[in-house]
């Protein structure tokens, strides 16, 4: 059902079976997806792209431009997948000439007032809890779940199937698979529960675990570390994003915690 009461334009391209509740706003070069319920007071702007079955609560801002002041009115967008929840007030940004987008993934929840800036690339199964605050370009892979308030600077990278504690300042980049905690923000151990609910095996976590042994645990710097693993351990997926994650990392990983590990954290 589309409400009477709703403000949409034209140019929108409305998919099948779509609700569309009093006082929402759709602007032209708007696309939603199938089954997507957009709520009273929600506000979708210009150049946003929303997939099937998604839940776009009141008071959310999608697709406004960047808050950069580079920007000139270039032709971005913000491009999001299906199957995705956005709660209240959440506000969503247009890319830059960057990566001229901003993307969320499939399946993904953002809770209330949390905040994605121009040229974020969210990962699928991704939950941004309350409040969380993503600036620009900040990468997140998928499966990742960061706790309330948590705040991500520019260009910040996320690995896949990490947990990040809430209250936190993420200012350098974190690698795949772990927990991630205290301040500074330091390794805490590795994602376990989110791990065995993804399905690994033990052995593969325990494979994980060895990894991460040689980067935080051995007393190595990071090259001493990289070069271990790959001269030591067993090749494999696992063993691979790791290594090319923290190979590829510009502004380098978060240490180890100076009061060492536990699950409890």
């Amino acid at each position: 059902m589309i409400s009477t009461l709703a403000h949409i334009d034209p140019a929108a391209k409305i998919g099948n079976n779509v609700t569309i509740d009093p006082f929402a706003v759709i602007e032209s070069g708007v696309t939603i997806g199938d089954d997507t319920h957009i709520m009273s007071h929600a506000t979708i702007l210009k150049n946003t792209h929303i997939g099937a079955a998604c839940n776009i609560f009141p008071g959310a801002v999608i697709g406004a431009i960047p808050q950069d002041l580079k920007f000139i009115g270039e032709e971005t967008t913000v491009e999001i997948g299906d199957h995705t929840t956005i709660r209240e007030f959440v506000t969503i940004n247009r890319g830059t000439k960057d990566q001229w987008k901003t993307v969320i993934g499939n399946n993904c929840l953002l809770m209330a007032y949390s905040h994605v800036a121009h040229d974020c690339i969210v990962g699928n199964h991704v939950i941004l809890a309350n409040s969380v605050q993503l600036a620009g370009h900040v990468q997140i892979g998928d499966y990742a779940i960061l706790g309330g308030v948590a705040a991500a600077i520019q260009f910040a990278r996320i690995g896949a199937h990490t947990y990040i504690a809430g209250h936190t300042e993420i200012r350098k980049d974190v690698p795949p698979f772990i927990k991630a905690g205290r301040s500074p923000l330091c390794y805490v151990g590795l994602n376990t529960v989110g791990l065995q609910r993804r399905g690994f095996t033990m052995d593969k976590i325990n494979g994980i675990h060895d990894i991460y042994r040689y980067v935080y645990l051995k007393g190595l710097n990071t090259t001493q570390a990289l070069e271990s693993i790959e001269a030591e351990l067993t090749n494999g997926n696992e063993r691979n994003e790791i290594v090319n994650f923290i190979k590829s990392s510009k502004r380098g990983i978060i240490k180890a915690s100076a009061k060492g590990t536990t699950d409890e954290d």
